[in-house]
């Protein structure tokens, strides 16, 4: 079992403070749920413990492994960040190839969702179809750490399902989730915590998150 261990963040962009002292830790076989509105630093958060932003303090340590910079996550952390990111004409038989681990490459090959693509170019995919294939490429990549920043975006209901139970299936990962539908991020989460004025809050079920304003009271 690895362990990734993210504490002391803090983060603001001239006067305005988006993230403070942000403690957050993950092991392999569990999957995080991280939930909050627009704009309040889900994002970042992201960023900074993949190492494509640097926190005004961070401490991000991968079993014994203190990570300093990018290049250090290379194969424990991984991705999916909410735009697009795939080069837009090599072939998807070939971003498997260089995105994936050797031993999942003949798996997510003959998956049904990618199959029918295989051989064509990002360019050539709707927005549901580009979304399926980036967020399969994360999952199935050699990193033991899996970000995942609306995964759901764009897909069907029955499409979301089938990745939610792929996703429980990868017990040899840590995931962190963030989606703005919530019900499938608690659907499948072993923890949640949501990201409200700076903070990250530990929350235990619908009533914390109705209580932290996160929910309506009516639901």
């Amino acid at each position: 079992m690895s362990k990734l261990h993210i504490d002391s963040i803090t983060k603001s962009f001239g006067k305005k403070d988006i993230l403070k002292d942000i403690y957050l830790s993950c092991e392999t076989g569990n999957i995080c749920g991280l939930l909050g509105r627009n704009g309040s630093g889900k994002s970042t958060l992201f960023q900074i413990i993949f190492g494509t932003i640097k926190g005004d303090t961070q401490y991000i340590k991968f079993n014994d492994i203190i990570l300093k910079n990018q290049s250090d996550r290379k194969n424990r952390i991984a991705y999916l960040p909410q735009h697009s990111f795939l080069p837009k004409n090599i072939k998807i038989k070939n971003l498997i190839d260089l995105f994936c681990a050797k031993e999942n490459n003949a798996k997510i090959s003959q998956s049904k969702f990618i199959q029918p693509f295989i051989n064509e170019t990002p360019n050539t995919l709707s927005g549901g179809e580009l979304r399926i294939v980036e967020v399969l490429l994360i999952m199935y990549s050699r990193a033991e750490f899996v970000l995942l920043d609306e995964p759901f975006h764009s897909l069907s209901p029955k499409t979301v399902t089938e990745i939610k139970t792929i996703i429980k299936q990868q017990t040899d990962k840590g995931f962190i989730i963030s989606d703005h539908q919530y019900h499938d991020v608690l659907d499948i989460s072993d923890n949640i915590f949501l990201l409200s004025d700076t903070h990250l809050k530990p929350n235990k079920d619908l009533t914390e998150l109705k209580r932290f304003n996160y929910l309506p009271t009516t639901i």
